[in-house]
């Protein structure tokens, strides 16, 4: 049995909420507040954990502000978890045994509900409902019920799918192994010395470890030995304690003066010495040391933290090994090892994060973990993770927490094979960002990821105080990538997703410029995007973006249309730049046979002079294709926009008063874009 789905009604910032998740690695993303933690906390409090504190207040209760609802009903919190049998569990395991009682059907595959709930007694809720009636501010409510009320709110728990039932679940709950590591943790009081409890339990498993594990004995032969061990190490301990209370002896009789002095020795007795000596109580002289190869041993008190945290983190995978190994513990093995990390990349460096995610998914088996929660910010600890393990918490509106899953978006075609194949293996450590960005906007190539947060700035926006994230698909990839985003879907991550893409115009399947296309009679004609553009137009949270259909062509071409004259464009390393300058100063009446004139004797510039004369587009147009054309043909897409990044930035600096300052405008699709994904 595994947790299935969590259930969450007015638990802090989860209004109502169902949240599937699956046996093995769940790795919890989002932006701060989302509820990551509480979700958590939520699965923490219904299993009766200790380590988070077992107790709800009033600010475990969801912040409700509509005053109807307040007025109606006390608030109260409730917690469920659906726990479903595993693929290839018997029908007769252990766990369905521990589980029976809050089993809601007896037909497998089994399903087990545990449920608590924190509200208001019944006895006081009509008070309550009388109290509150009158009031018209939900602050003057949460006010009485802080004051009044909330002392007699009460916890319950139980099992099945019904109304409070009362059921035991002690049994449950002490099969449980639920550890949990917050963000901000000390180590340092678990781990370092043998008396602390974490490093004794571990060291008390792993003593004797060959005699644990061999096979060929029975459970009575084991235990028989391992008595014998003991009884070995008391007999040959004793002559240690006897040394001890000989050296002892003379200074007893000093220490026995004050005893009699206090009165402590009254009635006959006296204070004295005795004992034995077990392993147990050797482990208090080990220490946890780091060796170097070269010999030198160091206190673990002295290492880094992420170092410490990584050696905290695998004892307690050898711990939850021990407590849940059923040869050593019996009918006392806990069923359910849960392990919960809260950023487990505090600390740490990015390759050790990946590291240290790649070893917890691989050895979750062999460590008896049935399933680890990990809440994160770390791109590096995503792409260290199958997209199946992705939980994507996002909050559209206060109380309202939706959770996207990937794994669910997927089915079993080749066509969506092919896209997940593709996703899983695009998201390296830079593009997992994309799931922690507020909005996105998907780009073909390196120009548009350059140029767009300084095209936004001379539009007034600011990409990064957005939370927007500008993703380089390296081509038109975006199909493989709509569906993890589609808000139509349940299961989808709820973000804004922009499309910018190029018209791309091309004739008999080549590339073509805008005013050849249609000019041929009897070529196949054809222009990129018009069904992206089409079908997303109505999507709520995703749109395709492109150039004008009639004049557009790629991103640097619709640079130069809308910028002729703009003497920013002619960078460094830039191409033809004595033609390019010729072009650029024409005048309103400059003709465009005069133009046409400018250009330098080549067959690209005889294939462009006789397309513009055929072409019946208005003069104005056909100048700025001229241009265009010859600024696409003289530029590199990757050294060019770098460089023309730099020099845009450094002009929108100046000051709106200097003479220098040069104006430029950015393309109409690029505008569309960002309005309608910051609007």
């Amino acid at each position: 049995m595994h947790i299935d789905r969590v259930i969450i009604k007015g638990f802090r910032n989860f209004k109502d909420a169902s949240i599937p998740l699956k046996e093995g690695i769940n790795v919890i993303i989002g932006h701060n507040n989302s509820g990551k933690s509480n979700l958590i906390h939520a699965i923490a409090h219904t299993l009766n954990v200790e380590v988070i504190g077992r107790h709800f207040d009033i600010n475990d209760l969801f912040r409700e502000t509509d005053l109807e609802i307040l007025k109606e009903h006390s608030p109260q919190l409730s917690i469920s978890l659906i726990l479903k049998q595993s693929d290839g569990e018997p029908n007769n395991s252990e766990d369905v045994g521990v589980l029976s009682d809050c089993l809601n059907s007896v037909i497998p595959p089994y399903e087990a509900q545990i449920n608590v709930r924190y509200s208001l007694s019944a006895d006081h809720e009509k008070e309550y409902v009388d109290e509150v009636s009158g009031m018209n501010d939900f602050h003057e409510i949460w006010e009485v019920i802080k004051w009044r009320y909330i002392r007699f709110y009460e916890v319950f728990r139980w099992g099945k799918n019904g109304e409070f039932e009362k059921s035991n679940l002690s049994d449950f709950f002490n099969r449980c192994d639920f550890q949990y590591l917050d963000a901000i943790r000390d180590v340092g009081r678990d781990m370092y010395m043998g008396y602390n409890p974490l490093l004794r339990e571990v060291l008390n498993f792993f003593i004797d470890y060959d005699i644990k594990i061999d096979n060929s004995k029975t459970t009575e032969e084991k235990d028989e030995l391992l008595r014998n061990l003991q009884q070995e190490f008391k007999v040959s301990s004793s002559p240690v304690i006897d040394s001890l209370k000989q050296r002892l002896e003379s200074g007893k009789e000093h220490f026995l003066e004050y005893a009699n002095d206090t009165g402590a020795s009254f009635g006959g007795v006296k204070p004295d010495f005795s004992g034995t000596l077990s392993e147990s109580d050797m482990f208090a002289a080990l220490r946890l040391v780091i060796k170097y190869e070269t010999g030198i041993e160091i206190p673990a008190t002295r290492n880094g933290l992420g170092y410490n945290n990584l050696i905290f983190i695998s004892l307690l995978l050898a711990k939850m090994q021990a407590s849940a190994d059923g040869n050593y513990m019996n009918r006392q093995a806990k069923l359910f090892p849960v392990l919960a990390i809260e950023e487990p990349e505090a600390h740490l460096h990015p390759a050790m994060q990946y590291q240290f995610l790649n070893f917890l998914r691989e050895n979750r088996a062999s460590h008896n973990i049935k399933q680890v929660f990990v809440t994160t910010h770390s791109p590096e600890i995503v792409s260290a993770v199958s997209i199946d393990d992705l939980v994507c918490l996002h909050v559209p509106d206060y109380g309202r927490v939706l959770a996207g899953y990937p794994r669910f978006l997927f089915d079993v075609s080749d066509k969506d094979v092919q896209s997940k194949s593709y996703i899983q293996r695009f998201l390296d450590a830079t593009r997992s960002d994309m799931f922690f960005a507020n909005k996105l906007i998907f780009v073909e190539g390196i120009a548009e990821e350059l140029l767009l947060p300084t095209f936004a700035k001379y539009l007034g926006y600011d990409l990064t105080a957005e939370h927007v994230l500008i993703v380089n698909m390296g081509g038109r990839y975006f199909k493989h990538f709509i569906k993890l985003f589609d808000s139509t879907n349940k299961y989808g991550i709820n973000k804004k997703v922009a499309c910018v893409t190029d018209v791309d115009p091309c004739r008999d399947g080549k590339a073509c410029y805008p005013f050849e296309y249609g000019v041929e009679e009897g070529s196949n004609y054809s222009r990129n995007a018009e069904e992206e553009i089409s079908e997303y137009g109505t999507h709520p949270t995703i749109h395709f973006f492109s150039q004008d259909k009639v004049y557009g062509k790629t991103f640097e071409y619709e640079i130069a249309r809308f910028n002729p004259h703009c003497g920013l464009l002619l960078v460094d390393g830039i191409t033809n730049q004595e033609e390019l300058k010729r072009l650029s100063s024409y005048k309103e009446d400059t003709s465009i046979e005069a133009m046409l004139g400018m250009l330098r004797k080549s067959e690209e510039n005889e294939r462009i002079t006789q397309a513009i004369e055929k072409s019946v587009w208005p003069q104005e147009d056909k100048k700025r294709a001229l241009f265009a054309a010859r600024y696409l043909n003289s530029v590199g897409k990757g050294s060019n926009a770098l460089s023309l990044c730099a020099i845009l930035e450094e002009n929108f600096m100046k000051d709106d008063a200097d003479p220098t300052k040069e104006s430029f405008t950015v393309p109409d699709y690029i505008k569309q874009t960002l309005e309608w994904l910051l609007q």
